[in-house]
Protein backbone atom coordinates (compact mmCIF):
# COMPACT_ATOMS: atom_id res chain seq x y z
CA UNK A 1 0.00 0.00 0.00
CA UNK A 2 1.29 3.53 0.64
CA UNK A 3 3.86 4.16 3.20
CA UNK A 4 3.36 5.04 6.63
CA UNK A 5 -0.15 6.30 8.47
CA UNK A 6 -0.27 9.87 9.14
CA UNK A 7 -1.61 10.90 12.35
CA UNK A 8 -2.94 14.37 13.73
CA UNK A 9 -4.10 14.58 17.23
CA UNK A 10 -4.02 10.46 17.39
CA UNK A 11 -6.53 10.46 14.42
CA UNK A 12 -5.18 8.61 11.56
CA UNK A 13 -5.09 11.39 8.38
CA UNK A 14 -7.33 10.00 5.18
CA UNK A 15 -5.18 9.28 1.84
CA UNK A 16 -7.95 10.63 -0.15
CA UNK A 17 -7.08 7.77 -2.79
CA UNK A 18 -10.85 6.27 -2.88
CA UNK A 19 -12.13 9.83 -3.31
CA UNK A 20 -12.07 9.64 -7.28
CA UNK A 21 -13.81 6.03 -7.21
CA UNK A 22 -16.79 7.33 -4.96
CA UNK A 23 -17.32 10.50 -7.25
CA UNK A 24 -16.71 8.33 -10.71
CA UNK A 25 -18.88 5.75 -8.56
CA UNK A 26 -21.64 8.50 -7.99
CA UNK A 27 -21.94 9.80 -11.91
CA UNK A 28 -21.94 6.11 -13.13
CA UNK A 29 -25.05 5.71 -11.19
CA UNK A 30 -26.49 9.37 -12.01
CA UNK A 31 -26.00 8.25 -15.52
CA UNK A 32 -27.32 4.58 -15.04
CA UNK A 33 -30.76 6.20 -13.74
CA UNK A 34 -32.42 7.70 -16.52
CA UNK A 35 -30.52 4.93 -18.83
CA UNK A 36 -32.41 2.64 -16.68
CA UNK A 37 -35.74 4.21 -17.22
CA UNK A 38 -34.99 4.42 -21.13
CA UNK A 39 -34.24 0.43 -21.10
CA UNK A 40 -37.59 -0.44 -19.10
CA UNK A 41 -39.98 1.56 -21.95
CA UNK A 42 -38.17 -0.16 -24.41
CA UNK A 43 -38.59 -3.12 -23.02
CA UNK A 44 -42.14 -2.59 -22.58
CA UNK A 45 -42.28 -1.08 -26.19
CA UNK A 46 -40.67 -4.10 -27.82
CA UNK A 47 -42.38 -6.85 -25.43
CA UNK A 48 -44.00 -8.73 -28.17
CA UNK A 49 -42.52 -7.40 -31.09
CA UNK A 50 -41.60 -9.12 -34.05
CA UNK A 51 -37.98 -9.94 -35.42
CA UNK A 52 -38.33 -6.48 -38.10
CA UNK A 53 -39.89 -4.31 -35.64
CA UNK A 54 -36.78 -5.01 -33.19
CA UNK A 55 -34.21 -4.76 -36.00
CA UNK A 56 -35.62 -1.58 -36.71
CA UNK A 57 -35.80 -0.32 -33.65
CA UNK A 58 -31.94 -1.31 -33.10
CA UNK A 59 -31.42 0.30 -36.81
CA UNK A 60 -32.04 4.03 -35.12
CA UNK A 61 -29.33 5.86 -33.90
CA UNK A 62 -30.27 6.87 -30.94
CA UNK A 63 -31.41 3.39 -29.55
CA UNK A 64 -28.11 1.73 -30.60
CA UNK A 65 -26.09 4.45 -29.50
CA UNK A 66 -28.16 4.78 -26.03
CA UNK A 67 -28.01 1.11 -25.72
CA UNK A 68 -24.25 0.87 -26.03
CA UNK A 69 -23.98 4.16 -23.50
CA UNK A 70 -25.96 1.77 -21.19
CA UNK A 71 -24.24 -1.41 -21.11
CA UNK A 72 -20.61 0.43 -21.19
CA UNK A 73 -21.86 2.76 -17.52
CA UNK A 74 -23.22 -0.56 -16.55
CA UNK A 75 -20.29 -2.29 -16.66
CA UNK A 76 -18.06 0.05 -15.83
CA UNK A 77 -20.41 0.62 -12.40
CA UNK A 78 -20.15 -3.01 -11.81
CA UNK A 79 -16.60 -3.03 -12.03
CA UNK A 80 -16.13 -0.37 -9.68
CA UNK A 81 -18.97 -1.59 -7.41
CA UNK A 82 -17.38 -5.21 -7.45
CA UNK A 83 -13.78 -3.70 -6.93
CA UNK A 84 -14.95 -2.07 -3.32
CA UNK A 85 -16.28 -5.30 -2.07
CA UNK A 86 -12.85 -7.33 -3.28
CA UNK A 87 -10.98 -4.67 -1.39
CA UNK A 88 -13.25 -4.79 1.53
CA UNK A 89 -13.34 -8.86 2.32
CA UNK A 90 -10.17 -9.81 0.88
CA UNK A 91 -6.59 -8.93 2.65
CA UNK A 92 -4.27 -10.90 1.29
CA UNK A 93 -2.61 -8.25 -1.57
CA UNK A 94 -1.70 -10.79 -3.88
CA UNK A 95 -5.18 -12.41 -4.35
CA UNK A 96 -6.55 -9.22 -3.91
CA UNK A 97 -5.13 -8.13 -7.09
CA UNK A 98 -5.44 -10.82 -8.93
CA UNK A 99 -9.20 -10.58 -8.19
CA UNK A 100 -9.47 -7.00 -9.23
CA UNK A 101 -7.25 -7.83 -12.67
CA UNK A 102 -9.69 -10.71 -13.12
CA UNK A 103 -12.50 -8.47 -12.19
CA UNK A 104 -11.57 -5.45 -15.04
CA UNK A 105 -10.87 -8.05 -17.63
CA UNK A 106 -13.86 -9.51 -17.23
CA UNK A 107 -16.48 -6.50 -16.86
CA UNK A 108 -13.98 -4.81 -20.07
CA UNK A 109 -14.85 -7.92 -22.60
CA UNK A 110 -18.55 -8.14 -21.12
CA UNK A 111 -18.62 -3.86 -22.40
CA UNK A 112 -16.88 -5.03 -25.30
CA UNK A 113 -19.30 -7.85 -26.72
CA UNK A 114 -21.96 -5.92 -25.73
CA UNK A 115 -20.87 -2.82 -28.21
CA UNK A 116 -19.85 -5.51 -30.70
CA UNK A 117 -23.12 -6.96 -30.65
CA UNK A 118 -25.13 -3.92 -30.45
CA UNK A 119 -22.91 -2.85 -34.02
CA UNK A 120 -23.82 -5.75 -35.74
CA UNK A 121 -27.57 -5.06 -34.26
CA UNK A 122 -27.68 -1.62 -35.38
CA UNK A 123 -25.76 -2.64 -38.90
CA UNK A 124 -28.77 -5.00 -39.38
CA UNK A 125 -25.63 -8.10 -39.92
CA UNK A 126 -27.04 -10.47 -36.72
CA UNK A 127 -28.34 -13.26 -38.41
CA UNK A 128 -31.34 -15.28 -36.71
CA UNK A 129 -30.57 -17.74 -34.47
CA UNK A 130 -30.69 -21.59 -35.72
CA UNK A 131 -34.67 -22.89 -35.87
CA UNK A 132 -36.14 -19.15 -36.19
CA UNK A 133 -37.21 -17.46 -39.46
CA UNK A 134 -38.54 -19.44 -43.16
Amino acid sequence: MSGRATYRNGVKVSEHHGAGEWATERVALLLLMPLGVWVVSSGFTLAGADYDTVMAWFASPLNAVLAAATAVVFFGFASLAWKVIIEDYIHKPGTKALLIGLLNLICFALAAASVFFIVRLALGSAPLPAGFGV
